[in-house]
C-alpha cells in the first residue's frame, strides 16, 4: 500500500510500516500544500492513505467517495507515538478508501507512575 506521512508524523513510524511503501510531503515537495489540497493530490498520485498527527483534519475533510484513508495519530510526540507501533501498523494495514481512523495515545499508566 502507499503511504503518505504528513510533515507531522515523526519518521521514526517509517521502521513500523516496512510493508509498505512509505513517502513524505517533504519528499514529495508537498510541505507547503493545505490539508485539502494533501488528500486531493496525494489521491491523483495513487497514495492509498494519508498518515497524520492532525486530529482537525476529520472535521474539514469528507471522505465520502475518496479513493483514500486517513490515518490519524492520537500524538506527534515521538516517545508516545512509539508505544502504539501494532495499532498504527493494524490500521494502515486495514484502511479502506474513503475510510478515517483515530489512533487514540496516552501515556500508560505504569509509565505516568515511573516518571513520578
Amino acid at each position: 500500500m502507499r503511504v503518505l506521512f504528513d510533515k507531522n508524523v515523526p519518521r521514526g513510524v517509517r521502521q513500523f510500516l516496512g510493508r509498505h511503501q512509505v513517502e513524505t510531503v517533504d519528499e514529495r515537495g508537498w510541505a507547503r500544500i493545505s490539508n485539502g489540497e494533501l488528500i486531493r493530490v496525494a489521491e491523483v498520485a495513487g497514495f492509498e492513505v494519508v498518515l497524520t498527527a492532525d486530529q482537525n483534519i476529520i472535521y474539514q475533510q469528507n471522505l465520502k467517495e475518496r479513493r483514500i484513508a486517513l490515518v490519524v495519530l492520537g500524538s506527534n510526540i515521538w516517545p508516545i507515538v512509539r508505544m502504539h507501533t501494532a495499532a498504527i501498523t493494524a490500521q494502515v494495514d486495514v484502511a479502506q478508501p474513503g475510510s478515517y481512523a483515530f489512533i487514540e495515545m496516552s501515556i500508560p499508566a505504569k509509565h505516568e507512575q515511573a516518571k513520578s
